[in-house]
């Protein structure tokens, strides 16, 4: 099931291939445990408190900043160490496609906004083939730091996937 939505004309691809089957991917994507392994970027932790993986399902996540660096990112920009986000699905199609939207509630002085967020996942024999795309945030600092992240957390999924495999 899906809920049609038309991605920005701005979008970024971030694209991984991995040394998984599709089926292991999609279980570090769609599972409780698997995001707490890998979801976040460097210098944060996450607890999954919600997961309902179908279209118009929840995920509702706490993140808290751990190192250094993130604690001084997190208190410039004016936000608690922990930090609650929602993801809304708006396409689960196992094990080929997750779209969600996010709730960019946490920008100072920014209005509450969603952003969408699309990963298309395609077994390339005994491999798997990742593309991430994102909308941009509402201004370029955002939108190449949010990247920075998902590039981030996608090498995590990579680590994950070799604890996983070996």
């Amino acid at each position: 099931m899906t809920t049609e939505l038309t991605p920005s004309t701005d979008t970024a691809r971030i694209e991984r291939t991995y040394d998984a089957p599709a089926e292991l991917v999609w279980e570090l994507l769609t599972t409780a445990a698997g995001l707490e392994e890998w979801w976040v970027p460097d210098g944060f932790d996450i607890r999954v408190s919600e997961l309902d993986l179908r279209p118009g399902g929840r995920l509702r996540y706490t993140m808290t900043a751990t190192s250094p660096e993130q604690v001084a990112f997190v208190r410039d920009t004016g936000n608690a160490l922990s930090t609650e986000f929602h993801k809304t699905f708006t396409e689960v199609a196992s094990p080929a496609r997750l779209a969600y939207l996010s709730l960019i509630d946490f920008v100072p002085g920014h209005e509450p906004y969603e952003h969408l967020t699309t990963i298309d996942i395609e077994p390339a024999g005994d491999r798997t083939n990742l593309v991430m795309t994102l909308d941009p945030l509402h201004d370029e600092t955002w939108t190449r730091q949010h990247r920075a992240h998902r590039g981030n957390e996608l090498d995590n999924l990579e680590a994950a996937i070799r604890r996983r495999t070996l």
